[in-house]
């Protein structure tokens, strides 16, 4: 039986189990959503992340399961790039930043955001890429 291939549809692009796929493999509609989907999340918890109220552990048990599994949804499928991979490491610093909030530097005794290697040293686990 041979079969007729003109009377096929090829398919660029369809959503699967929630997750966008493309024939060209491309995720960067995937990060978006995510990011998306994170800005929701982390700004309607913001004011407890940035309350000093809360502890930190708290603040981040908020993050890894409020936060995170928004960002992380479907990400089985993804093949990061480095543009993608620095988009979603960024979002991750952001949120760590309001964690764990401003160090005021000893020399200057002024305050000042936590540079990436800092936050590193603070949050123990592996970042999320």
């Amino acid at each position: 039986m041979k079969i007729d291939n003109s009377s096929f549809e090829r398919v660029e692009e369809f959503r699967y189990l929630g997750t966008n796929l493309t024939s060209q493999n491309s995720i960067q509609k995937e990060i978006k959503s995510g990011l998306k989907s994170d800005n929701a999340c982390y700004h309607s918890v913001q004011n407890l992340l940035s309350s000093s109220l809360l502890p930190k552990n708290l603040k981040i048990k908020i993050y890894r399961t409020i936060i995170l599994p928004a960002v992380l949804y479907g990400c089985e499928t993804w093949s990061l790039i480095l543009r993608e991979e620095l988009r979603v490491m960024v979002l991750e610093n952001r949120v760590l930043r309001r964690i764990f909030g401003p160090k005021r530097d000893e020399v200057t005794q002024e305050w000042k955001k936590l540079q990436t290697e800092e936050l590193n040293d603070l949050y123990c686990p592996a970042c999320i890429t």
